[in-house]
């Protein structure tokens, strides 16, 4: 009996997973200070989740140019967006986005759609995100240090500098594939709980339904978990 109950609410969970899946599936790379769940909240999280590494860190650069005649302005951003680009395709540990939210890559198509006002007279600057994918071995300084060193690398055209804003954000991509993987470790935790109170318990579980979601657990660390909830009951 306890194992039945068990089934039948997981197989209530993994029937709704496609659909959130193909949901989550078409923003790819979600930052993780966007998501409504991104701090722990011991009333809110189960206990069960599964930590991993993020796959990016990311933070927002500003590219500002400050020479007088508006028409060499516009230049050298634009030669210092492309001197951009081009460091980037050459450095396998470096990608460049736009997005709050959700990270999108960025291209030369998109220069002249970045650039606009800045506050201050005679100046204007492109924002966009670099991005470093989070290896093994990873530190935070370590990681950091990879965009400060290609942001200080980059050749600059003319008045233009390349500001870092230092507020560092991590990335998941599609955080629905790691899906069943929670759902194992939930059921695992699931039969030992109803073991633990003998005979003829069982477990009813709810929510595993519902998306994935994650908060930061360390510098570089995820801990991903559905927001299920377990009650243990007696089998008939």
């Amino acid at each position: 009996m306890r194992r039945q109950i068990l089934a039948l609410a997981l197989v209530a969970g993994i029937a709704a997973g496609p659909q959130v899946m193909a949901q989550d599936g078409e923003v790819g790379e979600l930052v993780v200070t966007a998501q409504m769940r991104d701090e722990y909240d011991p009333r809110a999280t189960p206990a069960i989740v599964l930590k991993r590494r993020a796959d990016n860190l990311i933070t927002e650069i500003s590219v500002v140019c400050d020479t007088r005649d508006p028409a060499q302005r516009r230049a050298e951003l634009r030669t210092t967006l492309r001197n951009l680009i081009r460091a980037a395709e050459k450095d396998p540990a470096i990608e460049l986005g736009l997005g709050e939210e959700v990270v999108g890559r960025f291209d030369e198509t998109m220069i002249d759609t970045i650039i606009g006002p800045f506050p201050k007279p005679d100046t204007e600057a492109a924002r966009l995100i670099v991005k470093t994918r989070i290896q093994p071995g990873d530190t935070l300084d370590g990681a950091t240090g990879r965009i400060k060193a290609f942001a200080k690398a980059t050749p600059k055209a003319g008045r233009t500098e390349i500001l870092l804003t230092e507020d560092w954000n991590l990335t998941l991509i599609r955080p629905d594939q790691y899906r069943g993987q929670i759902i194992d470790l939930v059921a695992k935790d699931s039969l030992q709980t109803a073991g633990a109170f003998g005979p003829g318990y069982g477990v009813q579980v709810e929510g595993l339904n519902l998306p994935v979601s994650w908060y930061q657990s360390g510098p570089l660390e995820l801990s991903l978990f559905i927001p299920y909830k377990m009650s243990v009951r007696r089998g008939e």
